[in-house]
C-alpha cells in the first residue's frame, strides 16, 4: 500500500491517494473526498483538483460512494439506490469546470450525467452482493445535490419530490460534471453520509491520460425533511444508519472493484464518453492561449 499527495494546476487534493494492490493484482485508489477526518464540508471541497489528482496516476474509472438522504417512501434507510439523472440545486460557489478562468470555452454534454455502460456493468453485481442482506436497490432514479451544509427545511424536501427528485445529497455536482469533461466514465451510488462519503477508483498505472468512467453508488440514511409529523433528519440519524450499514457497503465496494478493474484493463467496455470533449470546445485553436492548454492538458491530452 502507498499514498500519494501533490499540487496540481486546481489545487491540492482533499487528501491523500491510497493505493491498494488487491489478490488478483487489480489496483485501486481511494480518495477522501471530505477529508481523512471528514474535516472539509461540501461546499469546499476540491473537486477539480481530486479528479486531477486521479487522473494524474492514471485512473480510468471512479465508482464514488455517497449517503443520501430518501425523497420517497419506499427507498427506506440502509436500501442501495443507483441514479441516473442529477438536479442541480448548488449555488454557483464550487467551481464546476476545469475550463473557467482559461481561454477556452466548452459546453460538455450532460444529458446523461452518469455513465450507463458503467452502471449496466455493476447493477448486477451489486444486486448478487445484496442477495442475503435485507437492503433492496433501486435504479433509475434521480439525485439532487443542495449546497448545504445545512440540511432541507420542510418545505424544500417537499419541493424536491414535487420535481421529481428521490434521494438528495450535497457532493454529486461538481463531481460528474468535472467526471464528465475530463472523459471520465463515473457512476453514482448512494452510501452512507459520512463514513463512506468518498470516491474510490479503479486504476491502471500507465501515464497521465483521460479519464474514462463516474459511478454513484448511494445508500439511503434518512427521510430528510418531508415526512410532516416527524422529525427532520438529524446527524444521530444519520450516524446510526451509517453504523447499521457499514459491513454491506463494505460487501458492496469488493463485489465490484476486481471486476470494473478487469474490464478497463481489457478495455472492452466503458469507452463511450472517449473524446467527447473534442466536439465540446467552440474557441478557436488559434484563440487559446498556449498557458491554458497546457493547463488543460493535464486532464484531456489532446490539448497537448
Amino acid at each position: 500500500m502507498s499514498s500519494c499527495y501533490y499540487s496540481y494546476p486546481w489545487g491540492y487534493p482533499s487528501s491523500p491517494i491510497t493505493i491498494a494492490s488487491l489478490p488478483n493484482g487489480a489496483q485501486v485508489a481511494f480518495l477522501a473526498r471530505h477529508g481523512v477526518a471528514h474535516s472539509v464540508n461540501p461546499s469546499a471541497v476540491p473537486a477539480r483538483a481530486n479528479i486531477a489528482a486521479l487522473s494524474s496516476i492514471g485512473v480510468k474509472a471512479i465508482i464514488a460512494f455517497s449517503a443520501v438522504g430518501s425523497l420517497r417512501e419506499e427507498i427506506a434507510p440502509g436500501d442501495f439506490v443507483i441514479p441516473s439523472q442529477i438536479i442541480d440545486r448548488t449555488k454557483g460557489i464550487r467551481p464546476a469546470s476545469f475550463f473557467d478562468g482559461t481561454s477556452v470555452v466548452a459546453h460538455a454534454m450532460f444529458g446523461d450525467p452518469f455513465d450507463t455502460q458503467l452502471v449496466n456493468f455493476i447493477t448486477p453485481l451489486i444486486k448478487e452482493a445484496l442477495a442475503s442482506e435485507k437492503r433492496q436497490l433501486h435504479l433509475d432514479k434521480t439525485v439532487v445535490c443542495m449546497e448545504g451544509p445545512q440540511f432541507s427545511t420542510r418545505a424544500e424536501s417537499l419541493m424536491y419530490r414535487a420535481w421529481g427528485g428521490d434521494i438528495i445529497n450535497m457532493s454529486v455536482i461538481p463531481e460528474a460534471k468535472l467526471a464528465r469533461e475530463a472523459e471520465l466514465r463515473w457512476d453514482l451510488f448512494p452510501s452512507p453520509r459520512y463514513v463512506f462519503d468518498v470516491v474510490r477508483c479503479s486504476i491502471s498505472f500507465t501515464s497521465p491520460s483521460s479519464l474514462a468512467s463516474y459511478a454513484l453508488i448511494a445508500t439511503s440514511t434518512d427521510y430528510d425533511a418531508w415526512r410532516v409529523g416527524e422529525d427532520p433528519v438529524t446527524v444521530s440519524e444519520v450516524f446510526k444508519t451509517l453504523q447499521d450499514n457499514a459491513a454491506t457497503s463494505r460487501r458492496v465496494a469488493a463485489a465490484i472493484i476486481e471486476h470494473v478493474h478487469d474490464i478497463v484493463e481489457k478495455d472492452t467496455v466503458l469507452t463511450n464518453v472517449i473524446g467527447s470533449m473534442r466536439f465540446s470546445i467552440v474557441t478557436p485553436q488559434e484563440r487559446q492561449s498556449e498557458e491554458d492548454r497546457k493547463k488543460l492538458s493535464f486532464i484531456l491530452p489532446y490539448f497537448k
